[in-house]
């Protein structure tokens, strides 16, 4: 089918929007009409060439919409449903998956998603003239349609806005699931988010949830640590004008239990590893996508405290069980995601929905499509 979608076509360049032929589902895949995508930062690393997804590309891993068609062998889901398609394809018998960590597939999933084809190593998205583009996180939801694995399409109830569940499909799933997953975040212990975009944002809503306090949110940007109050953080801290590992010693008896780091910094990540209590049981997940090669120093003696540093690839979450949890928390007021979500934007605005992200100025921007 022809149809139209934002491609990347070199790196560090806006992206272009154009008519491409999308290849219907093959085998386990599904094919879904986008209602929404979110616009996360994992897209601004690939357009700066962080990710190994090599141009061109379209971009988009944060999709919700409705199946129109189903390839062979799919069994979950059918023509009709109301679907967020996550950046978690799994083969479903690896030792991870079997371990309830599909996030961490060991197969051929996670492999493809990040070389830029489906699972079974194809790509179904064309130029006019048949050369190929590439997907991304085997997805590519900057379009109108798009191709998605089975085990990546996460039905979800029909009265969901999907504007706002589409969230799910990678940045808010990896903050509430960093949280209730991974550190499993005890009812009065003490937390630190470092960075408050869509991520950070979740884990403090997350954090909220469960009776964490305080809550210590970290960010540069004034607007970001105002949603964050709105949001369940307790304390402020602008690390542009004050170093955030004192603040948080010096107000809290020399750290929190949990931290986590979701900016993607090194910097940051060693201010969320010695902003932890130096005691037995402190724990600091990085969750944050840092350049390729890149390294940060901690302080080797925490480790005699037996404190914890770990990585958390999109919250740990079990896509077919959590997500849909998340979805009846939201709907039931106890994860408020509609606040984050501050300016929609057409297709054909994606390049103002990326500068918007980049500067700071929204929370979370999505693109919207007409539903019918």
């Amino acid at each position: 089918m022809r149809m139209k979608a934002a491609i990347l076509e070199k790196l560090n360049a806006p992206l272009v929007i154009d008519e491409v032929d999308l290849e219907g589902p093959g085998e386990n895949q599904v094919l879904v009409k986008l209602v929404a995508t979110g616009v996360c930062h994992s897209d601004i690393h690939c357009m700066k060439g962080d990710l190994a997804t090599a141009p061109p590309v379209v971009l988009g891993h944060e999709g919700a919409g409705i199946v129109q068609e189903v390839g062979k062998g799919v069994k979950r889901i059918k023509p009709g449903d109301r679907v967020v398609l996550t950046v978690a394809p799994h083969c479903g018998t690896c030792p991870a998956c079997v371990m309830g960590v599909p996030t961490s597939c060991e197969t051929d999933p996670q492999t493809a998603m990040l070389m830029g084809t489906m699972a079974d190593g194809t790509k179904h998205i064309r130029r006019k003239n048949g050369e190929e583009i590439s997907h991304f996180m085997a997805q590519s939801s900057f379009a109108e349609y798009a191709v998605a694995e089975e085990s990546a399409t996460i039905k979800v109830r029909d009265d969901a806005p999907l504007d706002v569940v589409c969230l799910l499909g990678c940045g808010a799933s990896t903050g509430i699931g960093a949280v209730l997953n991974k550190a499993r975040v005890k009812a009065g212990s003490s937390v630190a988010v470092f960075g408050c975009g869509g991520v950070g944002l979740a884990a403090i809503m997350a954090a909220n949830l469960v009776g964490a306090y305080p809550i210590f949110a970290v960010d540069m940007f004034e607007k970001k640590l105002r949603a964050a109050g709105e949001l369940g953080a307790t304390h402020l801290v602008n690390a542009s004008q004050e170093d955030p590992v004192a603040r948080i010693a010096a107000d809290n008896s020399g750290g929190v239990d949990y931290s986590f780091e979701v900016v993607g910094s090194p910097a940051a990540m060693t201010q969320a590893f010695h902003s932890v209590y130096p005691r037995p049981g402190g724990m600091a997940v990085i969750l944050g996508l840092a350049p390729i090669g890149s390294t940060f120093p901690i302080e080797a003696w925490r480790f005699m405290r037996e404190v914890t540093i770990t990585g958390c690839t999109v919250g740990s979450i079990r896509p077919a069980i959590d997500i849909p949890r998340y979805v009846d928390l939201f709907m039931s007021g106890k994860l408020p995601l509609n606040k984050m979500v501050s300016a929609h934007y057409p297709l054909g605005r994606v390049n103002d929905a990326i500068k918007d992200t980049l500067d700071g100025t929204i929370l979370r921007g999505v693109i919207t499509f007409p539903e019918h």
